[in-house]
């Protein structure tokens, strides 16, 4: 397995020989508004910065070159731009995580779009939908609906893409379940000026690790959009505090693992 971390929650994975795109935000820097801009939501952190803020570590050729399948785990354009559906295959395999999402890809020109469920399999690969809760309390009305996904094979070790959820007993579940050897969390705690986080912070990182000691925490989703709260240099000191570091890997834009 590889897992190379390209940008926010954008990620290539090669599992078993096939390369998957996750949530792609593909984007020149700047070209997008910031978020906490638009009607009805609250205000956000750097809102005079446009997205994202900073470049791709390469081209985008490179990187939706042999990709076989594509997964969204949502519709918000930092995980699902237009310049990913400008750029991408039109008849390439792309999973969503419901009737909506899948109803909107298609009206973008896609045509092989499937709603990701629990028993999904693709090329012999088990890619498995989980929950997720894209926050706490009232801001899920703004956030809506996400998931993450799971991919087993006998021949790699179990993964788990959590996506856009803070730590809650669904992850907890998850983790129990599927006992995944590696996680990759989106871990930037993104958040507005009020409803709290979006996404896992510090403290969520912590207990995912508490939860899957023996996994290996892969944290993204971080620097990348103006509504992020945690840097990598925070999170590095707090895992340095707790003495997870060897648990949890935060990669910089362009950065590979294999597994």
């Amino acid at each position: 397995m590889n897992i190379h971390h390209i940008r926010n929650a954008t990620i290539v994975v090669e599992y078993v020989g096939k390369k998957f795109l996750i949530d792609p935000m593909l984007s020149d820097k700047g070209t997008m508004p910031p978020f906490g801009t638009g009607v009805g939501l609250p205000p956000a952190p750097r809102e005079d910065q446009n997205n994202p803020l900073v470049s791709l570590p390469t081209s985008i050729d490179n990187i939706i070159s042999n990709i076989n399948a594509v997964i969204v785990t949502h519709l918000h354009p930092d995980h699902w731009d237009e310049a990913a559906i400008e750029a991408l295959p039109k008849d390439i395999k792309l999973f969503a995580q419901n009737d909506e999402d899948v109803t909107a890809i298609r009206n973008a020109g896609f045509q092989n779009v499937e709603v990701l469920q629990e028993g999904t399999v693709f090329e012999g690969i088990q890619l498995i939908k989980t929950k997720a809760e894209h926050g706490r309390g009232e801001i899920l009305e703004h956030a809506g609906h996400t998931c993450g996904v799971v991919f087993k094979h006998a021949d790699e070790k179990t993964l788990y893409v959590a996506g856009d959820t803070v730590w809650y007993n669904a992850v907890q579940e998850v983790i129990d379940t599927h006992k995944p050897e590696i996680i990759v969390v989106n871990a930037g705690d993104n958040q507005f000026l009020v409803g709290g986080s979006l996404v896992m912070g510090k403290d969520d990182v912590y207990e995912v690790v508490k939860a899957a000691p023996a996994a290996k925490i892969i944290a993204v989703h971080m620097e990348a959009v103006n509504h992020w709260t945690l840097s990598r240099e925070e999170l590095k000191n707090f895992i340095n505090e707790k003495e997870i570091a060897s648990n949890v890997l935060i990669p910089n834009d362009g950065e590979s693992y294999s597994f």
